[in-house]
């Protein structure tokens, strides 16, 4: 087996850094920072860890399997009841601050890349519209911050890269028809509706249905607490296949899973989220990793002054102007809104969602967004890194806490 090198690499790694962890939650460098760190180092010494790039055999795997982990957990703690009855900041940074996120880094995009067409600039867009809470952990589990302020960022975060996910395929279907690698706008049309209806459907049915059976037997006596955990992966995965197995979507699948996860003890819901968030950290580190070691090496050569430009303003106008406008009328202080809008990172959502493009259409004619989107999210890991500690002091201090 070939891969094997790049296994134990990223298992050294990951003990390497766990035996100092929690030191480094301490500080200002975060596990994604280090990672993304060592991977870059790595890349640029012959040690063949990682042979054939973007195509090895194992990344669509990895990347896939990350992806569908991470938007269950997401979804799942996620409670629906108290979001829709509250109608609060997540509410509004979700249903305004996203969509404008995502028409305005696409309105933005169109006057530096005169040569990419619409479709890509939209693409290119929705994927770096996603926020990361992880990059600054420590704005989410600080007790400076008021507490209404870390729910909504990390809420915020939970749910934002399920909500992006089919414009992405949308564009993905609507490029693929463009460069006639499918034949006919009917195919595309139907194959999106099919990808946006039955995904939600079979995912929904999946969470409702499975979390259902894990209270009735968890009540019962019949389940043990091992295996109320390991039901995290196993729903996340069965919703995803049955979608796919029917032409839906099994992202959405996943997602939708976990959004309708019908275990209703605390308890139990705890074990699955929890079993879900650790091996989602796990995989989360090795596409970090990754990132370092394929896709900045990769990227680095197609910088030039506009890539450069996009990334900050995605990073800053893009972002913090939306959330102020959704923001207006919450009565929270500019000092706040600015907070929760430089507090929107770009990371694992949008690695994967990149790879995802990369892997199924090839690189060939996306160099330009990829150098983007790969920039951003590089500057993103270390920017919010460095600033989460020293930030989320200053407001703590600001609101007298």
């Amino acid at each position: 087996m070939h891969d094997y090198p790049i296994f134990l690499f990223m298992a050294m790694m990951i003990f390497g850094y766990g035996l100092f962890s929690k030191l480094s939650d301490k500080s200002v460098l975060t596990a994604p920072m280090f990672f993304v760190a060592i991977g870059f180092i790595a890349g640029w010494f012959p040690l063949d860890l990682l042979q054939g790039g973007i195509k090895a055999p194992f990344l669509k795997i990895i990347a896939e399997l990350t992806l569908v982990l991470i938007l269950f957990v997401d979804a799942s703690t996620i409670n629906l009841k108290a979001l829709i009855r509250e109608r609060g900041i997540p509410v509004r940074l979700l249903g305004i601050g996203l969509p404008l996120t995502m028409v305005t880094g696409t309105l933005l995009a169109v006057p530096f890349f005169h040569s990419i067409g619409i479709w890509s600039l939209c693409l290119m867009a929705f994927i770096l519209s996603p926020t990361d809470a992880a990059l600054g952990k420590a704005v989410v589990t600080s007790e400076k911050i008021p507490g209404k302020i870390r729910q909504a960022i990390n809420v915020e975060s939970g749910l934002n890269d399920g909500i992006v996910l089919p414009p992405i395929l949308v564009c993905i279907a609507a490029l693929s028809h463009v460069t006639g690698e499918q034949s006919g706008l009917h195919f595309w049309i139907l194959f999106t509706l099919k990808q946006l209806i039955l995904g939600p459907a079979i995912g929904g049915a999946v969470g409702w249905l499975g979390g259902k059976l894990v209270d009735l037997t968890s009540r019962a006596g019949w389940m043990n607490p091992t295996f109320q955990r390991l039901s995290a992966l196993a729903l996340a995965i069965m919703a995803f296949s049955l979608a796919e197995m029917v032409h839906g979507n099994g992202f959405i699948a996943a997602f939708f899973a976990g959004l309708f996860l019908g275990t209703a003890t605390k308890e139990v819901r705890d074990r699955i989220q929890e079993f879900g968030e650790a091996e989602g950290e796990g995989l989360e580190l090795f596409i970090f990793l990754l990132f370092g070691m394929v896709l900045v090496p990769m990227a680095i050569p197609l910088w030039d002054l506009s890539c450069w430009i996009y990334a900050l303003l995605s990073l800053t106008a893009i972002r913090m102007i939306p959330v102020a406008i959704s923001l207006l009328g919450t009565k929270l202080s500019w000092g706040v809104v600015g907070f929760i809008g430089w507090f929107g990172p770009r990371g694992i959502a949008s690695i994967l969602y990149l790879l995802m493009v990369l892997i199924q259409m090839g690189t060939k004619g996306y160099e330009k967004i990829m150098a983007v989107i790969v920039l951003t999210v590089l500057l993103s890991i270390f920017l919010h890194g460095l600033t989460a500690v020293p930030l989320s002091k200053k407001l703590g201090k600001s609101t007298g806490l």
